[in-house]
C-alpha cells in the first residue's frame, strides 16, 4: 500500500470513528505529507521506517527552526498513524511509540483588558460597508465575547441555533461534541438585530429563486459561510477602527478575554472548562496563570512597600 493510500485511509478512520473535525484532519494530513516526502527523499517509506528514521525526522525539523508546538504536532500524527497501522495489520511493530516528544512551551495567553474589548464592540456596530454589515459585525463580536466559542464553531453556527431569542445557545465544537452557553443581554440584542436582517436577505433570495442558507453568518463564497480567515481579516479591521492595536488581536484573543475576565469576576475554573469546551480542566488552568500574572503586578504597581522599593 503507498504512503498515499496509508494516509488516506488513517484520515477516514479518524473521521469516521473519531469524529476529528475537518480542521483536524487537514493538520494531519499536512504534517503526514511532509514525513512521507522525507522519508521518499531517503529512499525510504511508511512501511520500511524505523525508529531511527522517526527522531532523524524530528531533528531535521528542529534544524529548521520549526517552532516546539509544530514539532509536538508533528509527532503525534506520525505516532497516530503507526498506531492505526499496527491495529490495521499494515505493519507488525510501531516504530514512533517509545519516542518522547519536545513536549509544549508553556505560553501564558494572549488577552485583551475589559476597555479594549468594550472599544471593539462598539467599534463593530459601525463597522462595514452597509446597515447590513454594521449588524452582522455587530452580532458577530458579540457572540464571540459572550460565549467564548472558537471561531470555527462561530462561522459555522446554523440559523436554527438562533430562532426564538435564546438565552443560551448550542454549539458544536471538536469531535461534534455539543454544550450550552448562556447568552449574555447584548449578545441577544444583537443576535436579534441581525436575525431579522437575515430573514430579510433569505426571503428577497427566495424571490429571486436561489437557495437559502442553513447558516447564521452565510456567504456567497465555496463552504456557504463567512470563513475563518475572512473573520480574521475582518476582527483586524475592527481593532484599528477601536484603536486597539491589532498585532494583539485575534479571533482566539477574544476567547481568551472572555475566560480571563470571567476568572477574573469570580466563575468557577469548572463553569468556565464547560463553556469553552476543553476535554480537560488541565487545559483552562491556563487561566489561572494569567490571572495571578496580573495579581502580581497589580502588587508590585500599588502596593505601598513595593513602590518604596
Amino acid at each position: 500500500m503507498s504512503a498515499a493510500h496509508w494516509v488516506s485511509a488513517f484520515l477516514e478512520t479518524q473521521a469516521a470513528e473519531r469524529g476529528a473535525a475537518d480542521n483536524t484532519q487537514l493538520a494531519y494530513g499536512r504534517d503526514l505529507l511532509d514525513f512521507t516526502g522525507w522519508l521518499a527523499a531517503r529512499q525510504l517509506d511508511l512501511a520500511s521506517a524505523q525508529r531511527a528514521d522517526v527522531e532523524a525526522y524530528l531533528i531535521g525539523c528542529e534544524a529548521e527552526g520549526l517552532a516546539l508546538s509544530t514539532r509536538a504536532r508533528r509527532l503525534s500524527s506520525i505516532k497516530q498513524l503507526y498506531r492505526f497501522a499496527f491495529e490495521e495489520g499494515l505493519r507488525l511493530d510501531n516504530p514512533a511509540v517509545q519516542i518522547t516528544g519536545p513536549g509544549r512551551a508553556k505560553r501564558l495567553p494572549k488577552t485583551l483588558s475589559v476597555e479594549e474589548v468594550d472599544q471593539m464592540l462598539v467599534a463593530a456596530q459601525s463597522h462595514g460597508r452597509t446597515p447590513e454589515d454594521h449588524l452582522r459585525n455587530a452580532c458577530l463580536m458579540q457572540l464571540l465575547y459572550a460565549t467564548g466559542m472558537r471561531v470555527s464553531e462561530l462561522v459555522t453556527l446554523p440559523l436554527s441555533s438562533a430562532r426564538g431569542d435564546p438565552r443560551m445557545l448550542l454549539i458544536r465544537g471538536k469531535g461534534g461534541k455539543e454544550r450550552m452557553v448562556p447568552l449574555s443581554p447584548p449578545a441577544r440584542v444583537a443576535l436579534a438585530g441581525w436575525l431579522a436582517c437575515r430573514d430579510g436577505q433569505e426571503d428577497r433570495a427566495r424571490l429571486a429563486g436561489k437557495p437559502a442558507s442553513g447558516f447564521l453568518f452565510a456567504s456567497r463564497g465555496k463552504a456557504g459561510h463567512l470563513t475563518r480567515h475572512a473573520f480574521y481579516l475582518l476582527i483586524k479591521d475592527i481593532a484599528v477602527a477601536a484603536g486597539v492595536s491589532p498585532a494583539k488581536v485575534t479571533p482566539h484573543t477574544l476567547r481568551h478575554a472572555f475566560a480571563t475576565h470571567l476568572l477574573a469576576n469570580g466563575a468557577d475554573l469548572r463553569a468556565i472548562q464547560t463553556f469553552l469546551g476543553h476535554a480537560d480542566v488541565a487545559t483552562t488552568e491556563i487561566y489561572t496563570h494569567v490571572l495571578e500574572e496580573r495579581l502580581r503586578d497589580l502588587v508590585l504597581d500599588h502596593h505601598p512597600l513595593a513602590r518604596d522599593r
